[in-house]
């Protein structure tokens, strides 16, 4: 009997999506280190006997810039790092909702200071992934200062120095945000991206 097809968007929660997008990328046995991982949300429906989870965060002493991995020697990488840069949820509480203490660059504001988190965990992803390693980014677009940053688009110019983006899973939230604003002039957005990167030169036909 054939297993029920994946699909690419979905109403519910990271743990709703992420078995899916491990499903089809990730051969069991494989070593996956989460450098995000935060309470293990994405977890939290994947059979664990399937993989060997590295699960670490700033939280744990272990920079997502800066990883105590060798060179080549995992098969995935899991980066989700704090991805909304307001007053109210982003850079000036990251502690409040992520219980760390990051330190962004002070030369870079707001959407730059989130960003730049995000080039320096996907260049380090270069080092530590192999040949065939998959790198799964969450990301999220915002609007800031009134201008939309259509942030998946720009990871994934951002990444093909390395990478090609295999993949583009679309998470619909349920809940409705809060936002500060009493006019609006933008959609709120209410879904989120799970990017999936293979290395560049690397002919994708499954795991």
């Amino acid at each position: 009997m054939s297993k029920s097809p994946h699909y690419s968007a979905l109403v519910g929660t990271n743990a709703d999506i992420f078995p899916t997008i491990l499903d089809i990328y990730l051969k069991d046995g494989s070593t996956i280190a989460d450098v995000t991982y935060g309470k293990g949300v994405f977890w939290r429906n994947v059979d664990l006997t399937k993989y060997k989870l590295l699960a670490t965060d700033l939280k744990d002493g272990i920079d997502l810039t800066n990883l105590p991995y060798q060179d080549h020697s995992l098969d995935g990488l899991v980066l989700d790092p704090p991805y909304m840069p307001t007053e109210y949820t982003g850079v000036n509480q990251v502690k409040e909702y992520y219980g760390i203490d990051r330190k962004f660059d002070p030369n870079k504001k707001w959407h730059r200071a989130v960003y730049s988190i995000y080039e320096d965990g996907i260049r380090e992803a270069n080092r530590v992934l192999n040949k065939d390693g998959v790198l799964l980014v969450k990301c999220q677009d915002m609007v800031c200062s009134n201008k939309q940053m259509l942030v998946h688009c720009d990871l994934i110019n951002y990444a093909k120095t390395w990478f090609r983006c295999e993949d583009l899973f679309v998470l619909v939230q349920n809940m409705k945000r809060k936002h500060p604003q009493k006019n609006q002039v933008h959609a709120r957005k209410n879904h989120s991206y799970f990017l999936v990167f293979v290395r560049n030169g690397r002919k994708w036909g499954g795991k």
